[in-house]
């Protein structure tokens, strides 16, 4: 996560940009959303970013050392409302998603992040491409594919190869089409 908003930050502050594109893979906790489906990540969420007190977690917002609207984020999260109008982008489902530095595996972490942000995907590094992309003024999408359903760490159920085949798919529709 620190390294994407670093180095995407270094590239935006560097040259002018169109468009930027984050194509990555994600975990699911919608299990509507098999793997090998290709989604568009309009909304994310740092979910680490703050405090533990006792068994409690304490968002920065909770914290109050950002606001829940401060730029760039709207009601805690980093939200695309205007995402580039790009046909092949369009056909994707759009989905909600929390960034994490430590993907769940673990029943109980699994069950409080569904009631606490109830996302629909998790990625390691998307709310900082949004985040960095937000803050210079750079038209963006992240657009990834499922390649597991988040739950106990169960290698032997991931379609790496089906998600890279059809991420691939639909970032060549994109990028024909931008």
């Amino acid at each position: 996560m620190v390294a994407t908003a670093a180095w995407c930050s270094r590239a935006f502050s560097t040259s002018s940009y169109e468009l930027a594109l984050n194509v990555g893979v994600c975990g699911s906790f919608d299990r509507t959303l098999a793997p090998g489906t290709v989604v568009h990540v309009t909304s994310d969420r740092i979910v680490e970013l703050g405090a533990e007190d006792g068994d409690a977690f304490l968002s920065i917002q909770d914290l109050q050392l950002l606001g829940e609207d401060e730029f760039p984020f709207r009601g805690g999260r980093l939200v695309n409302a205007a995402p580039p109008r790009i046909a092949a982008l369009q056909t994707l489902p759009p989905v909600s998603g929390i960034t994490v530095n430590t993907a769940h595996g673990r029943e109980s972490s699994i069950a409080a992040a569904i009631a606490r942000w109830k996302p629909q995907v998790e990625s390691m590094e998307g709310a900082a491409f949004m985040y960095a992309a937000l803050i210079h003024g750079v038209s963006f999408a992240q657009v990834r594919a499922v390649s597991n359903i988040v739950e106990r760490r169960n290698r032997e159920a991931w379609r790496m190869a089906d998600a890279i085949r059809s991420l691939g798919a639909a970032a060549w529709e994109i990028l024909d089409a931008a």
